[in-house]
């Protein structure tokens, strides 16, 4: 009799002790998904707002003819962040565009 309880409570024991494990591993799972989910879209975000400003900026020089060495540098920043991220396309041709433009005499 003594043999069936231990038995016993050694197997509820077990089974909640399983049960919490399990919880505690689906917890962490759904929190690393809407983690990485919220990642995704800060990086998209970043990713368009660098976009936008190395749009405007390059569209902006080009309309001028010319870019100081200043003014090259901040776009080279811009771009890098936004190459690093993933951008390309539109971004890298601009910004290929601006790096033949002819220096402005300070």
């Amino acid at each position: 009799m003594i043999d069936f309880i231990t038995k016993y409570w050694i197997e509820v024991g077990f089974g909640i002790l399983t049960g919490c494990v399990a919880g505690g591993f689906r917890w962490i799972s759904a929190k690393m998904k809407a983690r990485k989910k919220e990642d995704d879209a800060i990086k998209e975000g970043v990713l368009a707002l660098l976009h936008d400003r190395l749009y405007q900026g390059c569209k902006y020089y080009i309309h001028q003819g010319e870019i100081s060495d200043d003014e090259m540098k901040n776009m080279e920043y811009l771009y890098n962040g936004y190459h690093a991220l993933g951008g390309n396309g539109t971004g890298t041709e601009l910004y290929n565009r601006i790096n033949r433009l002819p220096l402005k005499e300070e």
